[in-house]
């Protein structure tokens, strides 16, 4: 049988997709000098990079829980197959060798420069004066059970624990030793976790800057220096304001973020022993008011990368990926908000 109706007519003008897939053609195509020293010169054809980042924009934007069930929607869905540009009889490709060359092309570095496109690209929705930082809790693809003492001691099968003390300094998981046992709030349980992070402008809620790190109880404020750092070096000469929680009201961070050109518009803790940081010479201003009141905005943006974004329980394995993942996810949240604003200010 022969079909005259190519996959570009079959999906609908005002579909969704097709504005996203004009703003990730874009930024693919500032980075095709990137891609080709991806190939390699001997050996099998590997995955094109540009598809794999399009499938795994596809599994992000619809919450699809593994990569055998996105292969399973590339050979059927002719939408899917338009997106990442392949014909209608082509084979897909087998799910592990799909995952492998994702874990061999789709490095850090590739999340983070397809990311500063698309941030480049939303520049003039951004506000460059006015931004919030918080962090979030992704739960780490490892049980309990996988969480044993680091010595030659040994807790069995890790079923039988409770009433005994355990610490990330006496045990670590044998499934994925960069998580760590951790817990973001009083009374919650302890999990095995990593921590995202995120610095959102005030205008419109787009991620500046997005990173994991290891759980830990200064690693929100470690990585909201370094990325208030990051997003000072374009415009060193302007003040600018952060806004965020009571967990950020130290004295360090305040130190650190003024001598960045930055004012801390940190809300004040009332229970903190050392005294609080931030006094009536920040909190006078209507400006520190105006930080608090739009610092729920990052909350938004967390809501879509755990609920959608596929990082509520991370299925990807040692810091590096996760922080792949992270990063990757802020660029399709970007994407996705960035397609709706355009639309409302044309």
């Amino acid at each position: 049988m022969f079909s005259y109706v190519s996959p570009e007519q079959r999906v609908p003008a005002d579909h969704p997709l097709r504005k996203i897939r004009a703003v990730v053609d874009d930024v693919l195509r500032d980075m095709s000098q990137e891609f080709d020293g991806l190939y390699a010169a001997v050996g099998r054809p590997s995955v094109p990079p540009e598809r794999l980042l399009r499938a795994q924009l596809l599994q992000i934007f619809y919450s699809i829980r593994s990569e055998r069930l996105l292969m399973e929607q590339l050979d059927y869905n002719l939408l899917f197959r338009w997106f990442v540009g392949m014909e209608m009889d082509e084979p897909v490709w087998a799910p592990t060798v799909f995952t492998k060359n994702r874990d061999r092309l789709l490095n850090q570095d590739i999340a983070r420069s397809f990311f500063a496109r698309v941030v480049e690209r939303a520049k003039g929705l951004m506000s460059d004066e006015h931004f919030t930082v918080d962090g979030t809790l992704i739960e780490a693809w490892a049980s309990h059970k996988s969480f044993q003492r680091k010595d030659d001691d040994t807790d069995g099968d890790g079923r039988s624990w409770h009433g005994e003390k355990r610490s990330n300094t006496t045990h670590a998981s044998k499934t994925d030793p960069d998580a760590r046992l951790y817990k973001k709030s009083r009374g919650a349980e302890a999990r095995l976790a990593y921590l995202g992070h995120a610095l959102i402008e005030n205008r419109h809620g787009l991620i500046v800057d997005a990173m994991a790190t290891h759980a830990d109880g200064r690693a929100e404020r470690d990585a909201a220096m370094i990325m208030l750092d990051r997003a000072g070096r374009t415009a060193p000469w302007r003040r600018r304001t952060v806004g965020a929680d009571k967990l950020f009201d130290a004295a360090e961070f305040v130190e650190v973020t003024r001598g960045l050109g930055v004012t801390p518009h940190v809300a004040q803790s009332l229970a903190r022993t050392g005294g609080r940081a931030i006094d009536g010479r920040t909190t006078r201003h209507q400006s520190y008011a105006k930080s608090l009141h739009a610092r729920p905005r990052i909350e938004r943006a967390f809501g879509w990368l755990k609920s959608v974004g596929w990082l509520r329980k991370v299925k990807l394995r040692g810091l590096p990926k996760v922080d792949w993942l992270v990063v990757f996810a802020s660029a399709a949240f970007n994407i996705r908000r960035l397609v709706r604003l355009e639309a409302s200010t044309a």
